[in-house]
């Protein structure tokens, strides 16, 4: 029974099977309930015939050997009066109808076990009545045996057909299997080729689509784990570095103090990194808090930018700030990241004496605000990337900035929780603009 459930192919054909012999065993009570009732009609009719036939034979011989070859096809032919013996088995109910003046037609006395009595009334002069007994039994045999070879052949058949079909089925089952534990084995690469459009063909594809998906996903976790210890090792080298050098007395006393400097800026940008990591991971899972609340879009924004006034001052940038009154329903605290984020990578890429302007527009259907900076821009070839994780547009210069390309990946992450969208134009040497849109329905005005 085990071995039934866990292959399809043998359920496959012990399902045939069984409704099969159901069928046959279905197929006799229904023969069965058939024979009790055989054809009452045309029992009548060949009896007024086989009457009629005797009637028109004068020569009682003749009559004799026609009733000696009715009885080779199971007819036995009995002429009977009210006194006849052969009538004590039959209803008298019946009998007495048999010979009642008024009955002019044949009918059935009699009609079990595979024999009917069909009753023809008056023959003769004597007013003799005419028994006819046909036996079916024969003919029955005869259709038992026929339907039993028949349907025992459709079993044999069948199931033999079935075996061969069911493998077939099963085929792509196996194949699906096999490609499964390749994966499951760390091969992302196997695909399963078909030309079926049938349900095993989507389930084919769509197992590839999924191994498709997977290898993108190691991919992209082979990228991230490369990237972050890339991230993580280059401060990390610094700072061994520099305390070793510390350590040794080989660092002049009066250089000291900047070698600490560059072990503390190195101990931020581990924090930093850490910080993105974590709120990247909390972003990622479902999770994450999401708090809405009602507040003002242009006092967050002023906000941020006096928060990173000691950036923009120390380069002598130019902040342009032209701000709508804006009321707004949003998580205060992610978008409060999403304008530090932007607003620190405007001023990082600006140089001295640079310009930022950050706008709000309003629109019946949405809120944009955008961040123009007047710094080096971004080449055509790199803006369909600068979201990826970890993606930075020149990496020697953005290691001396202390980016770790992160920042616009939760900027990216956090506009799609709130169904916002950004769009980047920029050119190389001219700055960039980044323009957040805020659907309509989101605020509250």
């Amino acid at each position: 029974m085990k071995i039934v459930r866990k292959s399809l192919r043998l359920r496959i054909v012990v399902t045939f099977f069984s409704i099969v012999i159901v069928s046959l065993i279905l197929s006799f009570i229904l023969n069965i309930r058939s024979q009790e009732n055989t054809p009452n009609h045309s029992m009548v009719t060949i009896a007024e015939d086989i009457a009629t036939m005797i009637n028109l034979i004068d020569d009682p011989e003749k009559v004799k050997t026609s009733l000696n070859i009715f009885a080779r096809y199971g007819l036995n032919i009995t002429s009977v009066n009210e006194q006849s013996e052969v009538l004590a088995s039959l209803p008298d109910d019946k009998v007495h109808e048999l010979f009642d003046e008024n009955t002019r037609e044949a009918f059935i006395l009699s009609n079990k076990d595979e024999t009917a009595i069909v009753g023809v009334p008056r023959m003769n002069e004597e007013k003799d009545a005419l028994l006819i007994k046909i036996n079916f039994s024969s003919i029955f045999h005869n259709v038992k045996r026929t339907l039993v070879i028949s349907l025992l052949t459709v079993l044999i058949i069948g199931s033999l057909l079935i075996m061969f079909m069911s493998g077939y089925i099963v085929k792509p089952i196996k194949r699906l299997t096999a490609a499964a534990k390749k994966m499951a084995s760390g091969d992302l690469s196997v695909r399963l080729k078909h030309n079926n459009p049938d349900e095993f063909g989507e389930l084919m594809e769509s197992f590839n689509h999924m191994a498709r998906e997977l290898q993108k996903i190691d991919s992209v976790r082979d990228d991230f784990v490369s990237n972050v210890s890339h991230e993580m090792q280059s401060p990390l080298t610094s700072i061994r570095g520099f305390t070793r050098a510390l350590q040794d007395g080989v660092i002049p006393l009066e250089e000291q103090k900047e070698h600490l400097d560059i072990i503390y800026e190195e101990t931020l940008r581990l924090s930093r990194l850490s910080d993105n990591l974590l709120r990247l991971a909390s972003l990622d899972s479902e999770h994450h808090p999401f708090n809405l609340t009602t507040f003002q879009l242009d006092e967050q924004l002023r906000r941020a930018i006096v928060l990173a006034e000691p950036q923009w001052a120390h380069k002598n940038i130019k902040i342009e700030l032209d701000l709508l009154p804006c009321e707004i329903t949003l998580d205060k605290d992610l978008f409060e990241q999403v304008w530090q984020n932007l607003i620190n990578n405007a001023i990082k890429y600006t140089g001295p004496d640079g310009v930022i302007h950050v706008a709000i527009e309003m629109s019946p259907s949405s809120v944009k605000v955008s961040i123009r900076d007047s710094g080096q821009g971004i080449p055509e070839g790199d803006l369909p990337y600068i979201f990826d994780r970890f993606y930075m547009v020149d990496k020697a210069r953005s290691s001396a900035l202390r980016g770790n390309g992160l920042g616009l990946s939760i900027v990216i992450k956090i506009l799609k929780l709130h169904e916002c969208t950004i769009d980047v134009e920029s050119r190389v040497g001219e700055g960039t603009q980044f323009t957040v849109t805020i659907p309509r329905p989101s605020i509250a005005s």
